[in-house]
């Protein structure tokens, strides 16, 4: 069976975040199947916010990096190569939302007659949920012609059954087929104590995490109570939050984008994880925190109401507990008993070859589907 994977960015362009890694997972996954082959077709943007391109990496299957010209995600080459790529595929995938390869693929996939798995990878809930949701009307128009011109058998991936509520809010009608991310558990690097209590955030860093949240938490606690924050995102943006992280005298620093050694010694260094986010179809954060044991505070718009039942974390509604007091309730708990609770968690229930086997018989579903249109 031959899948075609279509996103605006792909790895190692881990700077767009969490979404690099899961959707590369899968990739990796379905490529060692035996009766699978797998293409990749994306662009060479290597974040969002600047102009740098990705070098490729040395990957068991094919990818295509199509020149990014603007935007995000802007790629003439991309879409030039589209209809044969499409043409080959038995199923596409398609992860992207309001970007420019979603409209062209949606189209392409129903006029040559191919079924489509869709992960919006959370944009459709944000859109949903979030007050603050940046041109909810210009939103609202593109779901309108998406749902017009996607193939008829069209399957929307959703991470957690809140994601597939909020999603199903602006496609009325999709199907949907909820398969959790997964999470490689790591070896563990020696703990570094400092005697201060050590905040971790690690992310992409916009408006939607809450970032502002945590640094107003921040002002409540004592001060051996410490932030380090690891991620990247728009220059102005930034610019607000290193004024913040200088106002705290220290106690609030801004690393910068990490990956492979760096992201695991930056767990090492940490006593919790907190992640305030107003909208997370899955976050990703959460699972390799607890797969690094790390505990981990986060909010009810997270489908991570279980941290508490698991013993690893708290979920809490800011509506009704501040952030402050959250983070002192936990630093007065056994941390490192949370810890190996959420790594255990996190081997048990959220492994690659359970995401594998889900998407596997996602896709052999959707082609037996196409087969059964197909005259004879």
């Amino acid at each position: 069976m031959n899948i075609l994977h279509v996103s605006p960015s792909f790895y190692p362009a881990t700077a767009w975040g969490g979404p690099i890694f899961s959707t590369k997972t899968i990739c990796d996954g379905i490529a060692a199947r035996p009766d699978m082959a797998l293409r990749v077709l994306t662009t060479d943007a290597a974040s969002p916010t600047g102009p740098g391109r990705v070098t490729p990496v040395p990957l068991p299957y094919p990818v295509h990096f199509a020149r990014r010209v603007a935007g995000g995600s802007i790629a003439p080459g991309l879409f030039a190569r589209l209809p044969q790529a499409i043409a080959w595929a038995d199923v596409v995938h398609l992860t992207a939302t309001y970007s420019f390869p979603t409209l062209p693929v949606l189209a392409l996939a129903r006029i040559i007659g191919r079924p489509l798995v869709w992960s919006p990878r959370g944009a459709l809930q944000a859109t949903q949920t979030w007050d603050a949701a940046p041109r909810k009307a210009m939103k609202r128009r593109f779901e309108t012609l998406a749902q017009i011109i996607r193939p008829d058998a069209t399957v929307l991936h959703v991470t957690a059954p809140s994601e597939a509520r909020d999603s199903v809010a602006r496609l009325t009608g999709i199907q949907t087929a909820c398969i959790p991310n997964c999470v490689t558990i790591p070896a563990l690097m020696p703990q570094v104590k400092t005697g201060a209590a050590r905040l971790m955030y690690i992310g992409r860093l916009h408006p939607k995490k809450g970032l502002e949240r945590l640094f107003d938490a921040m002002a409540a606690l004592p001060d051996r109570v410490c932030l380090d924050v690891y991620g990247t995102g728009d220059a102005a943006y930034l610019a607000g939050l290193q004024a913040h992280a200088v106002a705290s005298a220290g106690r609030i620093r801004l690393h910068g984008h990490v990956d492979g050694f760096a992201k695991t010694a930056a767990f090492a260094r940490a006593d919790l994880c907190v992640f305030p986010s107003y909208s997370e179809n899955f976050g990703i954060v959460v699972a390799e925190a607890l797969a690094h044991g790390v505990p981990v505070v986060t909010t009810t718009a997270t489908p991570w109401a279980a941290l508490d039942s698991m013993g690893c974390g708290r979920c809490v509604d800011l509506d009704r507990v501040s952030l402050a007091q959250a983070i002192t309730v936990m630093l007065q708990d056994d941390l490192t008993a949370m810890g190996a609770a959420g790594r255990a968690w996190m081997a048990r229930d959220f492994s690659p070859d359970a995401m594998t086997d889900a998407f596997a018989a996602l896709y052999h579903r959707l082609a037996q589907g196409r087969a059964a249109m197909v005259p004879a």
